[in-house]
């Protein structure tokens, strides 16, 4: 029996709105040397009955059903990926959809050089009624860029990467990443990407091909109200400096425009949240940038701003 050349991993959670319609534009992609491997992480809507009706399908290899929530998509992904049998991997989040051309234009990136890693495209993202509010962007038809060069320049201060249904990437190198992801409830995604990178080069493709659903139910939503955001974006500058990935100047750049994001908003957070994030910022074991420094910079930051709004209306 041949293997398949990609895995496409369906994670679900309460997307029974969705569901049919991820898995349609999965099964209808050009490529077709794919297998199906659908995850459902305990749902209480009627996520399963959708499900059994692809059981016997030819493309779905495996059915996994968690009895128990895991409360993390990441580990949902680590299931999904320990259970594939393809040399690629598309994580194919189950309230996306996609073009029918999108494995075959990530697929022919990853095969035009032996040190791709990772292939990713552009993305729309929609609302529940499928209007398109952004999209991702990219300059050139078609790049490929070194992984570190990538990580300097795409994933210090945000995630090129925006969602996981938009790339396809080398299964062979999983076992070897760090698994550090796991331990991220809003920016795991951002930290597997970073880590994989760092095995090789990356594809991009300016083609717009994903559908990227952001609602209430996103876990990014309760995380920018609690400040996880914050919490979670200062430790991935930690990390990045520490494992030598970015230099200090870029460090030191990036973490005081965070903080005076979070200083121009720490008056919305409760005391506890306040607490959690001042820890990401000022206490946590290795900062460089000590608390008094952060903490003038970005009272004159926001200081500058109100003067030149008073300035620009006279």
């Amino acid at each position: 029996m041949n293997l398949p050349i990609v895995s496409v991993i369906i994670p679900n959670y309460n997307h029974a709105a969705f569901l049919e319609q991820r898995i349609i534009s999965v099964l209808q992609q050009t490529f077709q040397d794919f297998e199906v491997i659908i995850l459902d992480d305990c749902s209480t809507d009627n996520s399963r009955d959708i499900i059994e009706r692809y059981r016997q399908h030819p493309k779905v290899s495996q059915i996994i059903y968690n009895t128990i929530n895991s409360g993390s998509v990441f580990k949902q992904w680590k299931k999904g990926i320990e259970a594939a049998a393809g040399q690629y991997i598309w994580l194919a989040e189950s309230d996306d959809w996609c073009e029918p051309t999108l494995l075959q234009y990530l697929t022919a990136g990853l095969l035009q050089n032996k040190h791709n890693v990772l292939a990713y495209c552009q993305s729309y993202a929609i609302d529940g009624d499928n209007k398109v509010f952004w999209q991702t962007q990219h300059g050139y038809l078609e790049d490929t860029v070194e992984g570190l060069l990538f990580i300097q320049q795409y994933m210090v201060d945000r995630n090129a990467v925006v969602n996981a249904s938009m790339a396809v990437w080398k299964k062979e190198l999983f076992a070897g990443i760090q698994q550090d992801y796991l331990e991220y409830k809003f920016a795991g995604d951002r930290v597997f990407w970073i880590n994989l990178c760092r095995q090789g080069n990356v594809f991009i493709t300016a083609r717009v091909l994903n559908y990227f659903r952001s609602h209430s139910g996103d876990v990014s939503t309760p995380a920018y109200r609690t400040g996880l955001n914050f919490i979670e974006e200062a430790r991935i500058l930690h990390k990045l400096y520490h494992e030598t990935l970015i230099p200090a100047k870029v460090y030191k750049r990036a973490l005081r425009k965070l903080h005076r994001q979070f200083w121009e908003q720490r008056a919305r957070f409760e005391p506890a949240a306040l607490d959690a994030i001042e820890q990401g910022f000022y206490r946590t074991p290795g900062a460089v940038i000590p608390a008094a420094t952060l903490k003038r910079d970005a009272r004159w930051k926001l200081l500058r701003m109100q003067l030149k709004k008073v300035f620009s209306k006279r």
